[in-house]
């Protein structure tokens, strides 16, 4: 890790900003991020990039090449122009990154939606984007057909109405050129996804081509030319997600890979996925991993070529970690930390045959080449030094541009001097290992105490009979906010909810224990596998209130 300082001329403070252990890579400056991912294809054109779990459908890395370059003809002859908005809403399908890419080759801008979303939610993201084209399929259309844009539909059934995937693909490759070729720059923008509306109003987070290219720079710096075309990754998180775009789909076709295309998640499929397809990288959520941990598993687990898993979106409880360690001990458990807003700012594991570091147990990792990274103090404004927890801040040209048409939450969330502000609470240790500890909006305030869920979250999850929980922190007039608790308890579990309660309470601070614990069916979360914890907040709240006017 390498430290720098530099004097601030407001009040003589010194700003400590924190920089990657590794040296800085080279960023192409005339590549638009199709073409970056799709470079040298051709030396790999027969070989499989996308295999479906379902229909076995597949699509070879010469075949993407083609249809990229076909999707985004057809567009330009539909009268898509430049920094023009499609939203899809796919579910994760073999074709996905060809959508994505076609549409950013013909310089519009890709904004992916979650499928499973109410057709209200889908419009708003509409409006918003102020979208001018839909790309779906038959199962959701309904969703977007009263929306009153032409639609493109894209599998094997015709919807009457709209544009069909096959046909429009067909006649570009028999219409000619002449008037519908755009040049593209690296600095427009190419995608427009919507940051998660469980803390607040979802706002579109404008990518540019640059943002996200540099940010592949600085991720796939470690992978050597022997894994280039050796990589089989499982495509399980949502592909409207960032990770979903820019670490599965654009990673996998930079580095000539294969995606194992799945959509839904349930345990028996995923190791029947992992088995068949010979899997050798597994991004995915907590809760997933949880699955893995929790559940019995009867597959022969010598058939698996699992190497590395990688979690991310939510930090991953101690007590999940030593468990999956136990069970699966041959496989590297890595971690990510990131955010729609700049894509991966740190990874646990790099190439030892390098000579790279490999993070602490429980931290999300070294900074990426490229990266400045400050934490500072959310009171006071002053960065803070090493092993001193305070709101991680970030600066790089992987930067979002802003929010769209939202002036005022850009300059809440980046500063004048360009720095990102995560509302993450985090820290970095002598070795440059960097640990979170908690979301700033999420952290409890006890009596003026700082209570952090995913703490609480971990000591309820190592407990036996504890399949899931989630933590938040409920108003009370004494103490400001108290920590309330949902668990879901598995079936054969003896304990009621004061014996959970007095578990946590023998093993925290006084200030932390919690105060108020619901037994539920399951935990809302999001398609990333965030808490959504605004609606248990809701729930635990509108429960309290029953209590008491039922006394």
């Amino acid at each position: 890790m390498e430290k720098t300082t530099q004097t601030l001329t407001k009040d003589n403070d010194e700003e400590i900003i924190f920089r990657s252990r590794y040296p800085s890579v080279p960023i192409p400056d005339n590549l638009t991020l199709p073409e970056f991912v799709l470079k040298d294809a051709e030396l790999y054109a027969d070989n499989v990039a996308f295999v479906d779990t379902t229909t076995k459908k597949t699509y070879t890395h010469g075949e993407v090449v083609r249809d990229v370059r076909r999707f985004s003809k057809a567009l330009r002859s539909l009268g898509l122009r430049t920094g023009h908005v499609v939203v899809v809403v796919l579910p994760n399908v073999v074709e996905y990154a060809i959508v994505a890419l076609g549409i950013m080759a013909a310089g519009s801008v890709f904004s992916g939606a979650n499928p499973s979303s109410h057709s209200s939610e889908i419009k708003k993201q509409v409006d918003l984007a102020e979208a001018k084209l839909i790309v779906t399929d038959d199962h959701t259309y309904h969703k977007v057909k009263e929306l009153g844009l032409p639609v493109i539909v894209v599998g094997e059934e015709r919807v009457s109405g709209t544009i069909f995937w096959d046909e429009l693909l067909e006649a570009a490759e028999r219409a000619s050129n002449n008037g519908i070729e755009q040049t593209v720059n690296q600095n427009d923008l190419c995608a427009l996804p919507f940051s998660s509306g469980t803390t607040g109003l979802s706002k579109g987070v404008m990518l540019t081509h640059r943002n996200i290219v540099a940010n592949l720079c600085s991720t796939l710096f470690s992978v050597g030319p022997d894994l280039i075309g050796k990589v089989t990754i499982l495509g399980l998180i949502p592909y409207f997600h960032i990770y979903g775009l820019t670490g599965i789909l654009c990673a996998t076709l930079r580095n000539k890979g294969k995606v194992v295309v799945m959509g839904r998640y349930d345990l028996p499929t995923v190791l029947k996925a992992l088995i068949d397809h010979e899997v050798t990288f597994a991004p995915i959520v907590p809760p997933i991993l949880l699955g893995l941990v929790k559940h019995p598993i009867d597959e022969d687990l010598a058939k698996l070529k699992l190497r590395s898993i990688m979690t991310a979106a939510a930090p991953l409880a101690p007590e999940i970690y030593e468990e999956f360690h136990r069970k699966f001990p041959q496989i590297e458990v890595q971690e990510a930390y990131g955010m729609t807003e700049h894509s991966c700012i740190t990874l646990t594991h790099g190439d030892p045959r390098k000579g790279h570091h490999t993070a602490k147990k429980r931290s999300v990792g070294y900074i990426l080449p490229n990266l400045e990274v400050k934490f500072v103090d959310p009171d006071t404004g002053r960065s803070l030094p090493a092993n001193t927890p305070g709101e991680i801040c970030v600066r790089s040209q992987c930067v979002m541009k802003g929010y769209y048409k939202n002036e005022a939450e850009t300059a809440q969330t980046i500063d004048e001097q360009g720095w990102l502000h995560t509302g993450d609470i985090g820290y970095i240790d002598d070795e440059g290992d960097m640990f979170i500890v908690d979301r700033m909006k999420e952290l409890i305030k006890y009596k003026g105490f700082q209570v952090a869920p995913a703490e609480l979250e971990g000591i309820l999850l190592g407990h036996p009979s504890v399949d899931d929980a989630a933590v938040v922190g409920l108003p009370d007039k004494e103490a400001g906010e108290i920590p309330g608790a949902h668990v879901v308890i598995s079936k054969d579990a003896k304990e009621n909810e004061e014996d959970i309660m007095k578990y946590v309470a023998d093993n925290v601070a006084h200030y932390k224990k919690v105060r108020v614990l619901h037994f539920v069916d399951e935990i809302p979360k999001s398609p990333s596998g965030k808490i959504m914890r605004r609606l248990i907040k809701e729930k635990m709240m509108e429960d309290i209130s029953k209590c008491v006017q039922a006394q």
